[in-house]
């Protein structure tokens, strides 16, 4: 069983609690607009880190991550990007190869909109962990939790870290 944590949307934010939530997680994983390498460098030095750039991200960060990350975990098939939609809204950036060879589970970030769908054409799970910087639109700045064991998904959790207005 591997425990994540995810987070996505920070822009050179890091809530002092992800420390805390993801204390027993196995890996991070980020999908994309870090907004400062230093981030990238804190959650490397305290878990296994797999992160894509997103659209605000710059030449360093740009250096260090690709825009899209497939790899597999523990039996199950993994998509990361930051820009890729929803189901029913894939973004045209990954429309095509989503449709030719769709990942067990999908995640994106961009909208700052806590998004968690089950595709039943495509056989996928879809997460957007919402925004865990203090830069967007949305209201509560969130993270979420879960295990993978072999192929099934399992112990999901969506945290709040707090209201963006209220953030240090």
């Amino acid at each position: 069983m591997t425990r994540i944590g995810l987070l996505s949307d920070t822009h050179g934010y890091l809530h002092p609690d992800i420390f805390e939530y993801f204390g027993k997680c196995d890996e991070i994983w980020h999908s994309g607009d870090i907004g400062d390498i230093e981030i990238a460098h804190r959650l490397k030095q305290f878990k296994p880190l797999r992160a894509v750039y997103g659209n605000v991200d710059g030449h360093e960060i740009r250096s260090g991550f690709c825009e899209n990350l497939r790899f597999i975990c523990e039996d199950k098939s993994v998509w990361i990007t930051h820009i890729g939609g929803y189901p029913g809204k894939y973004d045209r950036s990954v429309r095509d190869e989503i449709n030719r060879n769709p990942p067990g589970l999908f995640i994106s970030g961009h909208s700052h909109i806590l998004k968690v769908m089950y595709d039943k054409e495509l056989d996928l799970l879809h997460i957007n962990p919402g925004a865990s910087g203090k830069f967007g639109i949305h209201k509560y700045l969130t993270v979420v939790r879960f295990n993978i064991d072999c192929n099934e998904i399992m112990n999901f959790e969506v945290i709040r870290l707090g209201e963006k207005k209220k953030v240090d």
